[in-house]
């Protein structure tokens, strides 16, 4: 088992990916709203000219991205990375977002 995550910078794909990953029998997760260091930064010193300006630049009615998580055997990761390539594009480009696994060792109280 492994935990997939993803955090999502264009939010507006978040439906379409959610359909994808739907499609490919993926159905359960978690998806709360999230918020970089460069956002956090700019809220808290907007007197900064620096971070003043970063902030004019976010949009602050809604939140800057979607954290992703969830908890798939191993041979379901691959099929979820490649669904978050499908509607994303190349996450390794920047202002995409971020996406990484981590190993499982215990977990209770998921269903099929």
């Amino acid at each position: 088992m492994q935990a997939l995550v993803v955090v999502l910078n264009k939010i507006e794909k978040l439906d379409s990916l959610l359909m994808e990953l739907n499609s490919n029998g993926i159905r359960g997760g978690t998806i709360i709203d999230s918020m970089g260091m460069v956002r956090a930064l700019a809220d808290e010193h907007s007197d900064i000219p620096l971070f003043g300006s970063l902030k004019t630049l976010l949009n602050e009615n809604r939140p800057i991205n979607k954290t992703m998580f969830m908890v798939l055997p191993d041979e379901k990761v691959p099929i979820a990375m490649n669904c978050v390539r499908k509607i994303v594009g190349n996450i390794n480009e920047e202002g995409v977002g971020i996406m990484f696994t981590l190993p499982v060792a215990h977990v209770e109280g998921l269903t099929k």
